[in-house]
């Protein structure tokens, strides 16, 4: 599987069992307006660190990203 696509799946899993509506996911889409709040997308990380074996996030030059696009590429930068 993708890294988009085990992102795309996780986003929309973790909407549904939180019970969030999810903006329709595009490379555009602003995370802060997915419909996913701060503990949503920590869900999100926790789950794509046990399914893709990375946490990007815990490097010392790790910028968060904006857009989903952005937290698409972090990931695949990181499986790199």
């Amino acid at each position: 599987m993708s890294v988009k696509v085990e992102i795309v799946t996780q986003f929309e899993e973790v909407a549904k069992q939180q019970e969030k509506t999810l903006a329709p996911l595009s490379d555009e889409l602003v995370l802060l307006d997915s419909g996913l709040d701060s503990l949503c997308l920590a869900i999100v990380v926790a789950r794509l660190e046990d399914k893709l074996g990375i946490d990007p996030f815990t490097a010392d030059d790790a910028e968060f990203p904006v857009t989903l696009g952005d937290f698409i590429r972090v990931y695949e930068d990181a499986r790199r």
